[in-house]
C-alpha cells in the first residue's frame, strides 16, 4: 500500500492545486491545516500548527514524502525547522519544500526567513528538494489592485517575472513524485516585464486610464531589485502562462 503523501499549505493558493493533481496521479494525500476540515476521496485532514509544533508527529506518521507549502508573513523559518526536525526523526524519505526567487540576494527580513527554511531543510538529514519560484500572479494581481486605485499610480522601478500557481503546482508535483534532487532550477514566468508594464496591462484589462509616476526604491533593497536580485534570467525553468493571459482569465 502507498503511504500518503503530507502537504502542509493544502488550504491555500498553491495548495488547492496540488491536491488534484497528486488525486490524478494516483496519490492519497493527507494535508496539515490549523484548522479541521471535512475528509474527501483520497484526502484525509489533520490539525496542527507547525509554528506553535503541535500535531506534527502524527501529521508526518506513516509519511514518506512531505510537501511542505505552508507559509506566512513570518516565522517561516521556525515552523520549516519543527517540521524538518520531526520529518527527519521519523524516516521520511523526501522533503519538497517550496521557496522565492532572491532568497539570497534581496536584503527583506521576510526573503532572510526564506533563506533560513531551505537551510533547515538542507540541514535536517533527510533527502530534500527546494523549488524557488518567482512571485505569483495572484500576489501581483493584488499589488497591481491596489495601486490601481491611486489616482496617480506609482510604479517603482523593479522588474518581476510572475508566474502562475497552477505552472508551480505541476512543477512540485512531478518533483514530489521524483527522487530528492536538491537545489532545482528556479521556476519563473515566461516574461520580465516592469512594474509599469504589469499596470498598463491591468489598466488596459479593465478599461480604466490613469497616469503612471515613477518611483525610485531606496537603499539596499532598491539597488538589489534594480540590479534584478529577485530574477533569475539564465538557467531557470518557465512557466506558460503570461500576465495577459492571466489577466484575460481572471477579470471580468
Amino acid at each position: 500500500m502507498t503511504s500518503p503523501i503530507l502537504l502542509t499549505g493544502g488550504t491555500g493558493t498553491l495548495g488547492r492545486l496540488v491536491v488534484p493533481r497528486l488525486r490524478e496521479a494516483g496519490r492519497d494525500v493527507r494535508v496539515l491545516s490549523r484548522r479541521p476540515h471535512e475528509p474527501a476521496e483520497g484526502v484525509e485532514y489533520v490539525t496542527g500548527d507547525l509554528l506553535k509544533n503541535e500535531g506534527i508527529e502524527a501529521a508526518v506518521d506513516g509519511a514518506e514524502t512531505v510537501l511542505h507549502l505552508a507559509g506566512g508573513a513570518k516565522g517561516d523559518d521556525e515552523a520549516t525547522r519543527n517540521l524538518a526536525r520531526v520529518a527527519a526523526r521519523t524516516g521520511v524519505r523526501h522533503l519538497v519544500h517550496i521557496s522565492v526567487i532572491g532568497a539570497d540576494r534581496i536584503p527583506l527580513a521576510y526573503l532572510r526567513t526564506q533563506l533560513e527554511a531551505e537551510r533547515a531543510v538542507a540541514d535536517a538529514g533527510e533527502p530534500w528538494t527546494v523549488l524557488r519560484a518567482a512571485q505569483f500572479h495572484d500576489l501581483v494581481l493584488k499589488m497591481v489592485e491596489k495601486m490601481a486605485k491611486l489616482p496617480v499610480v506609482p510604479a517603482p522601478g523593479l522588474r518581476l517575472q510572475p508566474v502562475d500557481p497552477a505552472d508551480v503546482a505541476a512543477r512540485l508535483v512531478e518533483l514530489a513524485l521524483g527522487e530528492p534532487a536538491g537545489r532545482v532550477p528556479d521556476l519563473a514566468g515566461p516574461e520580465v516585464l516592469s512594474m509599469a508594464d504589469l499596470v498598463r496591462a491591468y489598466l488596459g484589462a479593465r478599461g480604466k486610464r490613469r497616469p503612471l509616476m515613477p518611483v525610485r526604491l531606496p537603499g539596499k533593497v532598491g539597488r538589489a531589485y534594480r540590479a534584478g536580485d529577485n530574477l533569475t534570467l539564465e538557467g531557470a525553468d518557465l512557466g506558460k502562462r503570461t500576465w495577459a493571459e492571466f489577466l484575460a482569465d481572471r477579470l471580468p
